[in-house]
């Protein structure tokens, strides 16, 4: 097993040390390595003894698990996770979005000092200045709403509705009209200002999460964290949705080939260079190329007339990867690129002007080398635990970085490159295993050569809707989609084939052994990761009415779904009823069966009954992710009846069905 390196690349003119990497989480304590047993006793009775312990702490999360219709019950400090930031013109004060207490913090820059604290909606994510910075405007992802806030008064003003899972929005002045990228209804909502109401709903891409404003005001750009559905076992592709804010319409989609992850878009002030930050999965091909940095590309698209076309440039190097890219920010002067690698605790900076001509003297795609970013990476600056949305003083000389993990702010110099203070913002000063589960998921460190992380594939402790060759069984064996993690306690055991009959398994010897090919977590931190996995709760379903009065067609669905005959009046086999696998308060029975949807590529066509409470937002469908829609699992991938009896339905009774499943 490779062991990691004892030193880091830090800058173009050298490298840190391990300590100096480990400071970088000195507020989350690391358990001591267990000693060693006394020679007297096997190994093998040690190893049981620290098996047995992890399972007994993960035991005690099941037990602590609420029913599925409700939060997470396990106690956790009231953490801020800032998340994105908007700065005054002036530069005097910063509004941070604060994710996990539901507010946002304006704080003044130069000192840190609270101005005030506003409430907001459930899980703010994302935030936009009006031009005039009289209006502050904040997503609510949970509460599907925007908070409108009055930067004069500091008041929440007006809460507008919006599609499912809000996530970026833009205010376009001249029109007075406000843009939300959502981000489970895959589209984006056009709302007049003036009345409050929503005139349209353009559609977008899968995932549709941020907005950016070109500098002239003519277009608005949206980036996607999923990439558009797809034919099995092809490529990704995602794209750039462009809205042309005079007509309020789609104008152009962008491609992005082999991307499922673009994140912050930005561009320059004259308009002549746009860059998004975001991820190139390698999920075709068996995780036996971890060594390799076959996994996930770590990357940059550039369009504009500062180089034609779309093009794709690499962040990582030989022998380091630079985890998640997400916020992105480019210099006043065009001088500096600024990116968050969230993965990586660091801040990556490139020089704009050897970036274009690296750009314009190669001539064939340069994404996948990796001795490229050399070339025009000036410096990569240590930070804090998952840094996210940055934000450009109006001068440019500093530079503001949110630190989810860490309820702080780094004030970076962006002439010396270096972070010249933190600012704290009043968190929690404890640090519990809730989050330092948090920081383990979030993180790349332990990954050979920092290449990935949990969250790579869960984004945002989600999904990625990609199918994946995970273990190295062969080219092409045993391909599964990604499962989500929302609410697992009582949905053991683990892997579409039921192989990890607990969490510890899953995410300790297997993460080791088959993704990270690094030693990664000692008992401790096991521990940790697996009760923060345990306490993430199930989004809002909204399918769901409300009191859970169905409406006609999700009745209908619901007695087709609990049916024990055929419309023909025979009886259905037991293990053939829908309620019989999908039973209990999970709707998993926990057993494994063949239900016909095995492939040639499967080692066997046994696999784990999944759960279905929200499996509306789960997409693609089946252990191998073949079926596209809810509809295909039956129209396309049950011709036999082997997975339930749907053949003498008509295509409204499938449809009714459906639109009952969404609502679990």
């Amino acid at each position: 097993m490779p062991a990691r390196a004892d030193t880091r690349r830090d800058s173009r003119y050298g490298v840190f040390s391990r300590a100096k990497l480990d400071k970088l989480s000195s507020e989350s304590p690391r358990s001591p390595q267990p000693t060693a047993p006394p020679t007297r006793f096997p190994r093998k009775l040690a190893l049981l003894a620290r098996f047995l312990s992890v399972v007994a702490v993960a035991l005690l999360a099941i037990a602590a698990q609420p029913a599925p219709r409700q939060s997470a019950a396990t106690p956790k400090q009231r953490y801020l996770s800032p998340l994105e930031m908007a700065i005054t013109p002036d530069g005097r004060l910063l509004y941070v979005v604060c994710q996990d207490s539901d507010e946002v913090r304006v704080v003044e820059a130069a000192s840190g000092k609270l101005v005030k604290s506003i409430l907001v909606g459930h899980v703010p994510r994302a935030i936009a200045l009006s031009a005039a910075s009289r209006i502050l405007f904040i997503t609510n992802a949970w509460s599907d709403t925007v908070s409108v806030v009055d930067t004069t008064t500091l008041q929440v003003v007006r809460t507008l509705p919006t599609g499912f899972e809000p996530s970026g929005v833009i205010f376009d002045s001249r029109a007075n009209a406000l843009y939300v990228a959502n981000r489970l209804s895959n589209d984006i909502s056009v709302i007049d200002f003036k009345t409050g109401q929503e005139t349209k709903r353009l559609l977008a891409g899968r995932g549709a999460s941020y907005l950016s404003l070109s500098p002239d005001g003519k277009f608005i750009y949206c980036t996607h964290v999923y990439s558009n559905p797809g034919a099995f076992r092809s490529q990704p592709e995602s794209e750039i949705t462009v809205i042309d804010t005079a007509t309020q319409t789609v104008v152009e989609r962008k491609p992005l080939h082999n991307v499922a992850g673009a994140f912050h878009l930005t561009t320059s002030a004259d308009g002549k260079l746009s860059v998004v930050a975001q991820l190139r999965p390698k999920n075709l091909i068996p995780l036996a190329h971890v060594e390799h940095g076959w996994v996930f590309g770590d990357s940059l698209s550039l369009f504009g007339s500062d180089v034609g076309g779309m093009v794709q440039i690499p962040l990582d190097e030989l022998d380091r990867y630079y985890a998640l890219p997400w916020g992105v920010a480019i210099a006043p002067d065009k001088s500096k690129l600024f990116l968050t690698t969230a993965g990586a605790q660091s801040v990556t900076v490139i020089d704009v002007r050897r970036l274009l001509q690296t750009v314009r003297t190669r001539r064939q795609p340069f994404v996948n080398d990796l001795s490229a970013s050399a070339d025009y990476v000036s410096s990569r600056i240590p930070v804090g635990h998952n840094p996210r949305g940055l934000a450009l003083s109006p001068d440019g000389n500093r530079l503001y970085v949110a630190n989810r993990l860490d309820d702080t702010i780094s004030v970076i110099d962006t002439t010396s490159e270096k972070v010249i203070s933190t600012l704290d913002l009043g968190g929690p000063k404890e640090v519990n295993a809730l989050r330092r589960g948090e920081r383990l998921f979030y993180t790349a460190e332990f990954a050979f050569q920092g290449g990935f992380g949990c969250s790579n594939c869960h984004i945002d402790a989600t999904i990625d809707g990609l199918e994946w060759d995970l273990e190295p069984d062969g080219f092409g064996k045993d391909i599964v989609d990604n499962r989500s993690l929302e609410n697992l306690a009582g949905t053991e055991p683990f892997k579409w084939n039921g192989g990890n009959p607990d969490m510890p398994t899953e995410c300790g010897p297997r993460t080791e052994k088959y993704f990270f090919r690094s030693q990664s977590f000692n008992s401790q931190q096991l521990t940790d990761l697996v009760t923060f996995v345990y306490s993430l709760p199930y989004r809002p379903n909204r399918y769901r009415p409300p009191n859970d009065d169905l409406t006609p067609a999700q009745e209908r669905g619901k007695a087709i779904f609990e049916r024990t005959k055929s419309k023909q009046g025979a009886e259905i086999a037991e293990t053939n009823q829908c309620g019989y696998c999908h039973s209990g308060p999970k709707y998993t029975n926990q057993r494994q069966f063949d239900i016909g949807s095995g492939k040639a590529t499967d080692r066997s066509p046994i696999i784990d009954v999944p759960q279905l409470p929200n499996v509306a937002y789960s997409a693609p469908y089946l252990h191998d992710g073949s079926a596209r829609s809810l509809e295909e699992i039956w129209t396309v991938f049950n011709p036999k009846e082997t997975h339930g009896v749907t053949n003498d339905l008509t295509k409204d009774e499938l449809n009714d069905l459906i639109e009952y499943l969404k609502t679990l």
